[in-house]
């Protein structure tokens, strides 16, 4: 078994990497690991449903311009779908069904009553004006309008997508039905039923699991040394609850490349330089700190590193050079599954991201709650639920690993796995 990956990868045989079959050959060999017959888990290893969309746009200068977009409902056996929705050049269809797949897993390992689902539009946001890019939001929500809703299927940001695309997914699915649902979507903003905490919660998550890796692992948590790669709100947010915290943050990047200071980045300072929407290369630096590239952020001299970038950052060109005895995945699939064999026979822990950045979605299925309830909780209510959830699905990680013998990241699968292999079971096949 290995981790699934979310975007094209080619090997050195030069096969194009399929994120789809490697997601159900990884869940195919988790539920035979288990004990269980293929006639018990055949049917996870097809989506329920795909919607696939055309999305014509008027554009600022008068034409029209047709877009590809995409929803695809992995599983509801467990609850409504959910699964958030990114806008990026490389989408496809293949992809989408990938992390459709993978929010199934990552709901079930946290054990909240969701499935998994995707959604994507292939698009550069980037090009776009901002009313270009609302009325290609608009006209996508209106195309996947008939499979989505607060008891059917739930979308959230993803990738180049964020509150104020909710906002217009929300208000769209509403005028379609004549009164404000706010349960829609999840990762609105506060002003329409959004929750606190949510902003901050997959990097909350994240510094949640590092504690309890480093205390799993019996390290000394505030003197490791931390690599970050990745300064988005994920990476940023760990960076910086890890910080006030007492730990210490030796490398942090963006884009632009990173910082390493190995005293200890100060990230309350680099937190404000880059919430001014600055980059980390104009960041001003001291003798005590150098400029590096991503690629050497990886390599640097720390114990644990922290990928919260992109997918497929560590491979097999570079698995061997990775001197963090400790990783915690932040990013989707930022270890391919060469460099997670490498990475395993070096000794190197491996905590996998359908644990570690599992926060997002839990403080999701907590606004979603509040939505439907009409009953909103205060942020200290949240986070404390999100630590019990977190550590609850941690140890439950920890006990599958270690009666199987396996890897942390099969562990996190295996758990899963079986949650969604026994409700499947108890539910039953409709005739």
């Amino acid at each position: 078994m290995s981790g699934t990956k979310n975007k094209k990868n080619v090997s050195a045989e030069s096969v194009p990497y399929d994120p789809y079959q490697e997601t159900v050959a990884n869940m195919t060999a988790a539920a035979l690991k288990l004990g269980y017959q293929p006639s018990e888990f055949e049917a996870l290893l097809y989506p329920e449903r795909e919607l696939s969309v055309s999305i014509p746009v008027k554009m600022d200068n008068g034409t029209v311009k047709v877009f590809k977009g995409y929803r695809i409902q992995h599983s509801s056996t467990r609850g409504p779908c959910k699964g958030g929705i990114r806008f990026h050049p490389d989408v496809d269809e293949n992809e989408v069904r990938a992390l459709a797949f993978w929010m199934s897993l990552k709901c079930a390992v946290v054990d909240i009553p969701y499935g998994g689902a995707k959604g994507g539009v292939t698009v550069d946001p980037a090009k776009l004006s901002k009313g270009e890019l609302e009325r290609m939001t608009r006209r996508y929500t209106s195309m996947i309008l008939p499979i989505i809703g607060p008891e059917r299927d739930i979308p959230a940001p993803d990738v180049n997508t964020n509150a104020e695309i909710m906002g217009w997914i929300m208000d769209t699915y509403s005028m379609m039905k004549g009164y404000a649902v706010p349960g829609v979507v999840t990762g609105k903003p506060l002003q329409i039923g959004g929750s606190l905490g949510r902003a901050d919660a997959t990097g909350r998550g994240v510094k949640i699991i590092y504690d309890l890796a480093a205390k799993h692992l019996h390290l000394p948590r505030t003197e490791l040394k931390i690599a970050v790669q990745g300064a988005g709100n994920v990476g940023l947010t760990a960076a910086r609850l890890l910080y006030e915290d007492g730990c210490k943050i030796v490398a942090l990047s963006d884009v632009s490349g990173g910082l390493y200071c190995a005293g200890g980045l100060d990230i309350s300072a680099i937190s404000g330089f880059v919430k001014q929407k600055n980059l980390l290369r104009d960041y001003p630096i001291d003798a005590k700190t150098s400029r590096i590239t991503n690629q050497e952020l990886l390599a640097c001299a720390c114990d644990v590193l922290i990928p919260a970038a992109l997918e497929n950052q560590i491979t097999a060109d570079n698995a061997d050079h990775i001197k963090a005895k400790v990783i915690i995945e932040a990013a989707n699939g930022p270890i391919t599954h060469e460099a997670d064999e490498i990475l395993n026979c070096k000794g190197t822990a491996v905590f996998p991201d359908i644990l570690c950045n599992a926060g997002g979605v839990v403080v999701s299925y907590f606004e979603w709650v509040q939505n439907i309830e009409r009953l909103y909780w205060n942020e200290t209510n949240i986070n404390h639920q999100l630590q019990e959830i977190m550590t609850k699905a941690f140890d439950e990680v920890i006990e599958m690993k270690e009666k199987y013998q396996e890897t942390y990241r099969n562990g996190a699968l295996l758990l899963s796995m079986d949650r969604l292999i026994q409700s499947k079971k108890i539910r039953g096949i409709f005739p």
